[in-house]
């Protein structure tokens, strides 16, 4: 089904179907077109506390479904997905202006993640740590869910987050409430409802569209026992505090400032190049965590990569995320145009750089739209605030090195410590500088970063615990230890 117009939003939870909220109402704008297209509901701390105890009162019931239910119905889950595919790229584009080519990457990976975790139900277990007959106790292990779980994802790119946090917590057996931002809205509002088509239970999951009142309200509700966000240090940092007052857990997926160091035995530099625009610029316009927006660069291919990365970069045609020629869909508002363009500002104005391309708000026809144009820097100030803080615009830094350790330096000169990309055919280089490198995943030749089975999740600034693998469900598992002794 496709999709042109902004669809009905209402909040959903247990039974209960509303047009409006405590949390007031948000209007919201297409990011296009700069028009107001829907006026979304907004939970407040009166829906999320109904919510919640909606869920508490189903924790236990759905605890107790067998792994094998749980596990069909997630399955049906991912064939939903996949028949609403198309409404999906659609609604990304309408919600924050993914432009479509990427928006079926971003469902595809979405119904990736669900499959792998609906097949993990019905493979969970403890361990035997000892026998009756070794130490004279009987003991072993038990995983358990938490009960409830707070799940707070941002606006780029919900569809895939969702599947990130909300599928492997209700596989672990865990109900969860969701509040997705107000600035996306309409692809969870069907994410919801399919959740529900799939046969997964009233209250099990809600996902209610709200402000940071919905948000605080969930994280300091008592019966949530443990929270998933993924988002800004800023909201981390509130977000960590009312934790501790708890004692209770959380998982932050924050930002990044990845950086890709490419060895003069990388290949293919015309491929490097088409890499290196393509999964920062080209993603999302640069809105994305893991994207590596610092282009580390050996010296003896420095100006020859500078200058195809240009030439790439300069190919990259803005527009209607509705046109599939378009490669670079607008910012998710006017604010973050602004914040973008006083970046570059700053950095032409303390001279961090050479603007080899763009560096403005675009014009023409999209001037009074939401865009930045791709933009390339080189021979960038490492430690400019451009180079040390997100961006989250179509902004490639491209920077110089000699040796070895001054690659590894400035890879590790930030912060963050979400990802890092090696380029080398050097495969014993490779091993030697991913074990330098300070980043909770090291991508190597173009590796994918945000795979269902590899654990993703970073350090420093960019958060703690993992999503992906094994590891994304054992965050949503408690296991405890029970040891019997043989009476006398």
């Amino acid at each position: 089904m496709t999709v042109t117009a902004a669809p009905h939003v209402q909040l959903r939870y247990g039974d209960k179907v509303l047009d409006s909220g405590s949390g007031g109402v948000f209007e919201h704008r297409n990011p296009y077109t700069g028009e107001v297209q829907a006026s979304i509901p907004l939970a407040g701390a009166t829906e999320i506390n109904e919510a919640v105890e909606l869920a508490a009162a189903q924790a236990e019931s759905w605890r107790r479904w067998t792994p094998e239910a749980r596990r069909d119905v997630l399955t049906r889950f991912a064939e939903l997905l996949g028949e609403h595919r198309q409404e999906f790229v659609d609604l990304q584009a309408l919600d924050g202006g993914t432009p479509t080519h990427f928006g079926e990457r971003i469902v595809d990976n979405s119904i990736n993640w669900t499959r792998y975790y609906a097949g993990w139900c019905d493979k969970l277990s403890g361990e035997l740590l000892s026998t009756l007959d070794t130490r004279g106790y009987f003991s072993y292990t038990t995983p358990e869910p938490y009960g409830v779980v707070g799940v707070i994802v941002t606006w780029n790119g919900p569809v895939v987050s969702l599947g990130m946090k909300v599928i492997p917590a209700l596989a672990a057996g865990n109900c969860v409430v969701v509040k997705p931002s107000e600035f996306t809205p309409f692809a969870p509002h069907l994410y919801a409802r399919l959740l529900r088509e799939a046969g997964v239970p009233d209250g099990v999951c809600s996902i209610l569209s709200g402000g940071a009142e919905a948000g605080e309200a969930l994280v300091r509700h008592p019966k949530v026992e443990k929270v998933s966000f993924t988002g800004g240090p800023v909201a981390a940092r509130r977000i960590m505090h009312a934790c501790a007052e708890q004692l209770k857990p959380a998982v932050l997926e924050l930002g990044g400032k990845t950086g890709s160091i490419v060895f003069p035995d990388a290949g293919d530099l015309d491929a490097v190049a088409s890499r290196a625009v393509r999964d920062s610029i080209g993603v999302l316009a640069g809105q994305g965590c893991v994207v590596p927006t610092r282009l580390i660069v050996h010296e003896d291919i420095y100006d020859e990569l500078v200058e195809r990365v240009t030439e790439v970069a300069a190919t990259y045609r803005m527009g209607d995320p509705f046109d599939p020629g378009v490669k670079v869909g607008p910012l998710i508002n006017a604010a973050a145009v602004e914040r973008v363009c006083g970046m570059l500002d700053r950095a032409r104005r303390d001279k961090a750089g050479r603007i080899t391309l763009g560096g403005h708000r675009a014009g023409g026809d999209l001037a009074d739209k939401n865009f930045v144009e791709p933009t390339i820097i080189v021979d960038v100030d490492p430690d400019h605030e451009i180079a040390q803080t997100e961006v989250f615009g179509p902004v490639l830094l491209v920077f110089k090195f000699a040796t070895e350790d001054e690659a590894v330096a400035l890879a590790n000169s930030t912060p963050y410590g979400l990802g890092a990309n090696i380029q080398s055919t050097n495969l014993t280089r490779v091993h030697r500088v991913a074990e330098r490198l300070k980043a909770g995943g090291v991508y190597v030749n173009g590796a994918r970063q945000n795979l269902p089975y590899t654990p993703f999740g970073g350090l420093g600034l960019s958060g703690y615990g993992k999503e992906g693998g094994r590891a994304g469900i054992d965050e949503f598992l408690r296991y405890k230890t029970v040891s019997i002794i043989q009476p006398e």
